[in-house]
Formats: C-alpha cells, sequence, structure tokens
C-alpha cells in the first residue's frame, strides 16, 4: 500500500477539490402549463411527452 510521505497543503488539497461540486437540476418548460420541471418526468399538471397522464382537478 502507498504511504504518504509528506503532509498535502491546503492550497494543493483545494485544487484537487475543485471539481467536487453540484450541478444545478436541469429544468424544461411544460407545453401545457408553462411550469418549469426536471425533464423526463411527468408535470404537477398531469402531462406527459404532451398526453395528459393524470386528471387533475
Amino acid at each position: 500500500m502507498a504511504v504518504q510521505q509528506r503532509r498535502n497543503s491546503k492550497t494543493r488539497k483545494a485544487k484537487r477539490r475543485t471539481h467536487y461540486k453540484l450541478a444545478a437540476p436541469t429544468l424544461v418548460k411544460c407545453p401545457a402549463c408553462g411550469e418549469y420541471k426536471p425533464a423526463h418526468k411527468m408535470c404537477e399538471c398531469g402531462v406527459y411527452n404532451g398526453k395528459t397522464i393524470v386528471e387533475k382537478a
């Protein structure tokens, strides 16, 4: 096994971790109601892929 020979500095550790971040979810506009929703998910209005799946009151 590899054994660390000397301590990494805070700067070196931070440079390595610059890509560890959360990505904002990709949202698309619902064609029926115009609300933003995650892609490939049913909208709150009950429409998916241009078809009404669930009737909302």
